[in-house]
């Protein structure tokens, strides 16, 4: 899946057939949202709060993104969701 992420770590994600392919080596524990959005400690719901201002942050304060920046937007958000609570 990834360098950053640890061989055996656990791995939560939708019930998106490709995640097969890519959760191989790690402990994959997927949440049908069909059927609901939360089963104990199973769920998706930081990922997709890291998403939505993401999301955001491309059609208002970004508006025209290059591929080649790509990395660097993501970056941003990324020290903006890990550092929301010290504010």
């Amino acid at each position: 899946m990834n360098d950053a992420i640890a061989v055996g770590a656990n791995v939560m994600t939708d019930e998106l057939s490709t995640y097969v392919y890519a959760s191989e080596g790690y402990n994959r524990a997927v949440i049908n949202h069909a059927v609901e959005y939360v089963n104990g400690h199973i769920h998706t719901n930081g990922i997709e709060n890291f998403w939505s201002p993401l999301k955001r942050g491309f059609k208002g304060t970004y508006i025209s993104v290059e591929p080649f920046h790509l990395d660097a937007y993501v970056a941003e958000q990324v020290f903006r969701y890990n550092n929301r609570k010290d504010s």
